[in-house]
């Protein structure tokens, strides 16, 4: 790069910087949230019932078991994880991976990843959603880099709508974390859906 070009970036630089600068600085009055009455905002009799709908609704599956031990045995039984190659878990106590994410110092290394096992925090069951703490993760492309994820949550740990979801989310210290719902799914291209297409293939959702 020569002097002038050298120039002429540092100075467009600099400007930018000011702009973000003064952005960041300057007051914005904005108008107060609206105030909700949380008497009057969806509740389900059997939320767990609901939450299976509606993950079906978006292409998930949701798993209820009584034992650890039948997470295993269900995954054991798709033929996509049997003949997966790179899995990492993030709940080694229920089903362990072969590849250690801590020891990995590049996310591009797991682009070739198949399964993730992830901890949910709690689920929502007017959408389907689940909750992922970003605490857990090694990585946060850990959830979407996956051709499959899979996420293990507590039966206990369920609200029915997100009004009550945002209040949960308060507990959690905000360096990262996720509502996930799936699979990934897209038809903006000629209409025609695709599945993976920013994330993973298949969701399973165990409830324990």
């Amino acid at each position: 790069m020569n002097t002038n070009n050298q120039a002429e970036v540092t100075a467009d630089t600099s400007a930018k910087r000011a702009v973000m600068d003064r952005l960041r600085t300057t007051p914005i009055d904005v108008p107060a949230l609206p105030e909700i009455d949380l008497d009057r905002v969806i509740e389900f009799e059997d939320p767990i019932a609901k939450f299976s709908e509606m993950l079906a609704l978006v292409g998930g599956q949701a798993h209820v078991v009584d034992d650890i031990a039948e997470v295993k045995t269900i995954l054991d039984q798709i033929d996509v994880y049997r003949d997966a190659r790179r899995v990492v878990s993030n709940m080694p106590e229920i089903v362990e991976g072969n590849l250690d994410a801590q020891m990995i110092d590049d996310p591009h290394a797991l682009a070739t990843l198949d399964w993730t096992i992830a901890k949910g925090e709690f689920m929502v069951a007017e959408n389907g959603a689940i909750w992922i703490d970003g605490n857990t993760l090694p990585h946060r492309v850990l959830l979407f880099i996956a051709q499959y994820l899979a996420i293990v949550v507590d039966r206990s740990a369920i609200v029915s709508n997100m009004h009550q979801a945002y209040d949960r989310i308060d507990r959690f210290d905000g360096r990262f974390g996720v509502f996930v719902s799936g699979p990934s799914k897209t038809a903006d291209i000629e209409q025609s859906l695709v599945l993976g297409a920013h994330g993973c293939r298949k969701l399973q959702v165990f409830i324990i």
